[in-house]
C-alpha cells in the first residue's frame, strides 16, 4: 500500500460555517487558508464540506483541486513538534516529504519544543487510485500546520475545532463542541492457522494502523484450538462490544455465527451486534462478495477497505440458511456442497500452506480421477427472482430439534456468561485440559498484553480472563424450520433430480472463492440459493472449460444436459453411497441426508461505506 503525505502550514486564518455553496449544493463547514514554507508563492485553500476535504492549490498562474471524499477518511490527530536535538536539522515545516521534515510527538508528550506553538492536526486517508488497470487504496497524510496566533493553546483550539468536525461528520452524526464518543470495543477473534497462517502478521501490518488511526478501541483475542471462537461468543457477554470480527478463512464466521445462534438470546444478540470479517484464509468467498457489491476493490492480503468497513460501523444484512443433517442442526452463510468442489476443498488441505492455488491444483488432479456420486437431489425452485416478497426477520424465539430428537432441548443448557478469570475450559470430550499455545506478541512489545491504542489491547492465549468454561452441551436455537423432519415426505410441489452427479454445489452468495463468481446475480440478502448441478457423464474438457469459466461467472445461465442452475428456497440431498465429502462453508460435515432453507435478514454484517 502507497503512502503520500501533503504538509501544508496556515496563513491567515478564515473560518466559514454552514455555508451552502449553490453550485455544488454541499455545505462549507470550516474553510482557512494554508501555505507551501518550500514553496513560495503557493498556498492552499482549505475546505471541510459534506463531500469532504477540498484542497485547492494556487500559484500565480494556475488552480489545481483535489477533494478527499468524506469515506476515505478514517480519522485525524492533533500533535506538536518534537523537541530538537543538536545537530537535527532546521525547524522548517516543508512538505514533510524531506529530510528536514518536523517530527510531531502527540500533544501530551513530555518530549515537546516548547518554542514552536504551532498545532499540526494530521487527517488519515485512504484514497483509491487506478495503478494500472486496478483499483487499489493509497494511504494519504494531509497535515495542516495552524500558527495564526502567538499562543499554542490558541492554535491548538483551532486544530481541535477541525479535528472533531471531522470526527462528527465521519460518526453521521451532529457538529459539536466535543468529537463523538463510542466507548464499545471491537470484539475481533483471530485464527492464527487460517490459509497460509499470515493472520497474526496481516493483522499487525494491514489493520492496527487503520484502527489506530480511526481512533476504534478493540479486544483480540487469538484462537488456540477448533472451535474456540463458537465457545467464546456463546458463552461471553456479547453486548459489551460494537461488533465481532472474525480474522481468517469463512471457517472463523462460521464458528462465530453458529456460536451466536447457540444462545438462548440470539435474536437479540443477532439484532443488537453486528459481524464482520477479515479474509486471512485461502477461499475468502464472503469477503469477496462483500467487496463485489459495495464496489470495494479486491486484492489479495489487503484488508484496507473491509478495515475502513469496522471503523465506520455500518452495517447491512445477510442470508443465513438453516442446515440440517442426521444429527445437528447448523446455520450457513457461504454455501453447500457434495461432490467435485467439495472435494477439491476438503482434499487440497495438504497444501494449505500454498493458499489460495491449492484449488487450482487439486481441481486438476481430480479432473483426471473424475468421480460419480448417486443419489437423490429435491429442491423447491424460485419461479421469478426478480419478484420476490421482501424478507422479514422472524419474529419468535425457538428451539431447533433434530429428526431424531438428538438435540436436546433448551432446559438441558446450563447457559453461563463466563467473565470469571479463574474459571478454565475445559473439553466436553475427553475431560482434559487443552494446552495453552504460544502467546501473540506485538512488534512493539515483549508482554504478552499491550494496548495499540488506548484502551485497546492483545490478549494473549495465556493471559488472565482469556478462558472461559462451555456449557456441557450446547442447544442449537434460531429461526423454526418450515420443512418437514429430514426423513419426512417432501411437498408435492417439490422437483427431484436423480441418477448420478459430479457434483451439487449451493451458493447464496456471489463467490465462494477469491476468483470464484459463483452466483452473478446473488446479493447479501434476497432470500435466494442458486443450486449448480452437474450430472455425469459430462466430458472432461467440456467440465475444465465451465471450471475456467467460473471466475467471470461464465456459467449461470447455462442449462444444457448435463449442467443446470437453479434458484431455490430449499432443497433435499441424499446420497445413495457410503463415502464422499459434504461441506458447509468448506467445512467438512458428516456424509449423509442433508437438507436446507434460507432465512433472509437475521445476521448484520459490518460493511464499507459507500456514501
Amino acid at each position: 500500500m502507497a503512502e503520500t503525505k501533503l504538509g501544508i502550514d496556515v496563513h491567515n486564518a478564515k473560518e466559514r460555517k454552514d455555508v451552502e455553496n449553490t453550485d455544488s449544493k454541499e455545505h462549507i463547514y470550516l474553510e482557512e487558508t494554508f501555505y507551501i514554507l518550500s514553496k513560495k508563492k503557493s498556498v492552499f485553500r482549505v475546505r471541510l464540506t459534506s463531500k469532504g476535504l477540498s484542497l485547492t492549490k494556487e500559484t500565480d498562474d494556475s488552480s489545481k483541486e483535489q477533494t478527499i471524499l468524506l469515506r476515505d477518511i478514517v480519522g485525524s490527530k492533533c500533535m506538536r513538534s518534537k523537541r530538537r536535538r543538536a545537530g537535527g536539522g532546521s525547524c522548517v515545516c516543508t512538505s514533510l516529504g524531506g529530510k528536514d521534515r518536523v517530527t510531531v510527538v502527540d500533544e501530551n508528550s513530555g518530549d515537546l519544543d516548547e518554542n514552536d506553538i504551532s498545532a499540526y492536526l494530521y487527517i488519515y486517508a485512504y484514497i483509491l487510485k487506478r495503478s494500472r488497470r486496478t483499483l487499489k487504496r493509497e494511504r494519504t497524510t494531509i497535515t495542516l500546520r495552524f500558527r495564526s496566533y502567538d499562543k499554542y493553546e490558541d492554535n491548538n483550539k483551532e486544530a481541535q475545532k477541525w479535528r472533531t468536525t471531522i470526527k462528527c461528520l465521519i460518526a453521521n452524526q451532529p457538529i459539536t463542541y466535543s468529537p463523538p464518543l463510542n466507548d464499545k470495543k471491537l470484539l475481533i477473534l483471530l485464527n492464527p492457522k487460517s490459509g497460509p497462517g499470515r493472520a497474526k502478521e496481516l493483522f499487525q501490518t494491514k489493520v492496527s494502523q487503520i484502527l489506530q488511526e480511526a481512533e476504534v478501541q478493540y479486544d483480540l483475542h487469538v484462537t488456540k484450538y477448533a472451535q474456540y471462537a463458537r465457545e467464546f461468543v456463546r458463552t461471553r457477554n456479547v453486548y459489551g462490544w460494537r461488533g465481532i470480527v472474525a480474522v481468517g478463512g469463512d471457517g472463523v464466521l462460521f464458528e462465530v455465527v453458529n456460536g451466536m445462534f447457540e444462545r438462548l438470546d440470539w435474536q437479540q444478540a443477532l439484532a443488537e451486534v453486528p459481524l464482520a470479517i477479515l479474509p486471512c484464509g485461502s477461499g475468502n468467498g464472503l469477503a469477496r462478495t462483500i467487496n463485489h457489491h459495495y464496489n470495494e476493490p479486491y486484492i489479495p492480503n489487503n484488508l484496507t477497505g473491509l478495515t475502513m468497513g469496522l471503523t465506520r460501523g455500518k452495517s447491512a444484512p445477510i442470508d443465513v440458511v438453516r442446515v440440517e443433517t442426521k444429527t445437528k442442526i447448523m446455520f450457513s452463510f457461504l454455501s453447500i456442497g457434495w461432490g467435485l468442489l467439495s472435494d477439491i476443498d476438503i482434499e487440497s488441505e495438504r497444501l494449505r500452506a500454498i493458499g489460495g492455488q491449492r484449488f487450482t491444483l487439486w481441481a486438476l488432479a481430480r479432473l483426471l480421477g473424475l468421480r460419480k456420486y448417486k443419489g437423490v437431489v429435491s429442491y423447491a425452485r424460485i419461479r421469478d427472482v426478480s419478484n420476490l416478497p421482501k424478507p422479514k426477520h422472524p419474529l419468535t424465539l425457538t428451539h431447533s430439534n433434530s429428526h431424531d430428537g438428538a438435540l436436546d432441548s433448551p432446559d438441558a443448557e446450563a447457559f453461563i456468561d463466563c467473565d470469571d478469570s479463574s474459571e478454565v475450559f475445559t473439553s466436553a470430550v475427553n475431560g482434559k485440559r487443552h494446552e495453552r499455545v504460544g502467546s501473540f506478541y506485538s512488534v512493539y512489545s515483549r508482554h504478552s498484553t499491550f494496548y495499540s491504542t488506548r484502551g485497546s489491547e492483545y490478549l494473549s492465549v495465556t493471559s488472565s480472563g482469556s478462558e472461559m468454561r462451555s456449557p456441557v452441551h450446547a442447544c442449537m436455537h434460531g429461526p423454526a424450520s418450515h420443512l418437514p423432519s429430514l426423513m419426512s415426505t417432501l411437498p408435492l410441489h417439490w422437483e427431484h433430480e436423480s441418477g448420478e452427479f459430479v457434483m451439487v454445489h449451493v451458493s447464496y452468495q456471489a463467490y465462494i472463492g477469491e476468483d470464484l463468481l459463483f452466483a452473478p446475480r446473488s446479493q447479501l440478502s434476497d432470500g435466494v440459493m442458486w443450486m449448480l448441478i452437474i450430472k455425469a457423464g459430462i466430458g472432461r474438457s467440456q467440465l475444465l472449460s465451465f471450471l475456467l469459466g467460473l471466475n467471470a461467472g461464465n456459467h449461470s445461465d447455462i442449462d444444457t444436459e448435463f449442467i443446470k442452475m437453479i434458484p431455490v428456497s430449499a432443497f433435499r440431498i441424499v446420497p445413495e453411497n457410503t463415502t464422499g465429502h459434504i461441506t458447509v462453508d468448506g467445512e467438512l460435515v458428516e456424509y449423509g441426508p442433508i437438507q436446507a432453507e434460507v432465512f433472509p435478514n437475521i445476521v448484520n454484517l459490518l460493511v464499507p461505506d459507500t456514501n
